[in-house]
């Protein structure tokens, strides 16, 4: 038994069979078909019909599946071209962005009399009860072990340790950072430690002494470290207790500690004054 599909099939091929030997007769002779030919050629004409249409259709279908693979072959090389762009366009706008922070920091230069080495920061410490980072200066560098550290907006840490091409910072709001400091308006002092967080301590304020929230604190310069000066932060809380005789003291530090990414060393001794803040 032959099934359906075997039978429709079959029947296809010989239409499509009639179709071409009637084409070829036809095409031998110029006169039109007479008798038999007439016949045929009106029970295969509906068919030819069909089988051109067929064929027309699986031609356009085939063409626009070629279309379709190009269009996908341009849009992935546009996509590609895009992300290129894309990545170029960061690149300049990271340029454009350490080109402001430097001049920031050349202007800044100029107003400090001391010499002072640019570093750029290349690593962190991880850890949550230390507060360091790492620079790409060293001994190589004229860096010293103690040497302070500070960017335009503020008092950054001191070197701690330093190898030929690298050294390491202990920040500003590090629990065993310490800073001899005075409040710019009274002149108040005692000395800035690290909260460990993002605020320091400024311990030993006397009583006695009138302080306000928004008072700036600034290096005294009497700790051999820090040139006098330089800004350390805003206070940002006061809690005159009953009992002893100094007050507890929070301070904001100015420098962002978690954007740094440029910095200054200062390479000698203090001799002069800081930059105009006083």
């Amino acid at each position: 038994m032959f099934s359906k599909r075997m039978i429709l099939v079959a029947l296809v091929i010989v239409l499509i069979a009639v179709n071409i030997i009637l084409l070829t007769v036809t095409g031998q002779h110029s006169q039109a078909p007479s008798g038999l030919g007439r016949g045929a050629l009106v029970v295969v004409s509906p068919f030819q019909k069909l089988f051109t249409a067929f064929f027309d259709s699986v031609k356009d279908t085939w063409n626009h599946y070629f279309y379709l693979v190009s269009k996908a072959e341009e849009n992935q090389q546009l996509k590609k071209a895009l992300a290129q762009s894309m990545q170029q366009l960061n690149r300049c706008s990271e340029t454009e962005l350490a080109n402001d922070r430097l001049r920031h920091l050349l202007g800044y230069e100029k107003e400090v009399s001391r010499p002072m080495i640019a570093a750029q920061v290349v690593g962190r410490d991880p850890s949550a009860w230390s507060k360091t980072i790492i620079v790409d200066k060293g001994t190589r560098d004229s860096v010293r072990q103690g040497a302070p550290v500070v960017i335009p907006e503020g008092i950054v840490g001191v070197v701690v340790e330093a190898s030929t091409r690298n050294a390491k910072v202990l920040l500003l709001t590090d629990p065993n950072s310490a800073v001899d400091a005075l409040v710019q308006q009274t002149r108040a002092r005692g000395i800035i430690k690290g909260g460990g967080g993002d605020y320091c301590i400024f311990d030993y304020v006397l009583r006695k002494h009138e302080i306000s929230v928004g008072d700036m604190v600034v290096s005294s310069g009497l700790d051999g470290v820090f040139p006098k000066g330089f800004r350390v932060g805003r206070i940002s809380e006061i809690v005159r207790q009953n009992a002893g005789i100094f007050q507890k003291v929070s301070v904001t530090p100015y420098v962002d500690f978690d954007i740094l990414e440029e910095v200054f060393i200062i390479s000698e001794p203090a001799d002069e004054g800081p930059p105009g803040e006083l």
